[in-house]
């Protein structure tokens, strides 16, 4: 790879199902080389499909078309299978946002990261063990000894995703996609749980896709925030107070503000929105 490449460039992603009448991705651009980006929008935007389609996860009903499609010089649109399970987890990483549907239920903690230890670092028995208490230690998680021999509906929602999150940067993936990581926690462990995600991300040297529905706090993880409506980017930001787009002004509007409250909310302008989307 060449060392001004981007780790991640993709050009007019399209994601289609219906036999290509329904379009849930519309054409975006996304180019990431070592930084963190965020992309937000409502539910239904087309968030978690761009990360799913960057790691060729859609279902076979899905129609996955891009100009450019490389990721560390590999055209992953050309990749096959057995190829793509050798990135996957090892390369490329993938933190869904609720542990209890992404841990195995009768496997226990420590089982399961030593797995991704030997699945994606090729350690096996004590080596492997200790590979992954190491990592259960890295993500701040006390007492390892004892976390490792339970099971994931003894433990918390936070530690869960701290288990995850250890699986997942264990082989020190070049990219890591965080789709909506913290959306199943508590709002006392959020935070927590993303600046330990960032700082791992950091000292790895890794590239972060976080994906999410709270704008605010992506724009105050990512250097920069990738805003989708309806399968677009219909803006990229670095700095929220420079948004134009009547879209992400609207999304902002809506969000409370403790220091400034109103009685009424305001809401996002569909028919403004429905011109916008009939002119282009």
């Amino acid at each position: 790879m060449n060392a001004a490449e981007p780790t991640l460039d993709i050009r007019n992603l399209r994601v289609t199902y219906a036999r290509g009448i329904v379009a849930a991705v519309d054409g975006i651009d996304l180019q990431l080389a070592g930084g963190r980006l965020g992309i937000v929008g409502e539910s239904g935007s087309g968030k978690s499909t761009v990360g799913r389609a960057i790691m060729r996860l859609l279902s076979s009903s899905a129609r996955v078309e891009a100009d450019r499609m490389m990721f560390a010089g590999m055209d992953l649109a050309r990749l096959g299978e057995r190829a793509l399970r050798q990135l996957r987890g090892k390369q490329m990483a993938l933190i869904m946002q609720d542990p209890r549907y992404s841990l195995n239920p009768v496997l226990t903690i420590g089982a399961q990261v030593a797995e991704a230890a030997h699945l994606h670092l090729g350690l096996r028995g004590k080596a492997a063990q200790q590979a992954g208490a190491e990592m259960l230690a890295r993500v701040r998680i006390q007492n390892v000894a004892r976390v490792t021999g339970l099971y994931p509906h003894q433990i918390s929602g936070g530690m869960g995703q701290r288990v995850m999150i250890a699986m997942m940067l264990i082989a020190r993936p070049r990219l890591v996609i965080a789709d909506e990581p913290t959306s199943a926690l508590d709002v006392s462990v959020r935070a927590e749980v993303l600046e330990l995600l960032d700082s791992l991300v950091r000292e790895q040297g890794s590239s972060l896709i976080l994906i999410s529905h709270d704008i605010r706090m992506v724009a105050a993880f990512c250097d920069e925030v990738a805003v989708m409506y309806r399968g677009r980017v219909v803006e990229k930001l670095a700095q929220l107070e420079n948004a134009a787009h009547p879209y992400t002004r609207g999304l902002l509007a809506a969000l409370p503000d403790p220091k400034h409250p109103v009685a009424r909310l305001a809401t996002l302008d569909r028919a403004l929105l429905s011109q916008l989307e009939t002119s282009r």
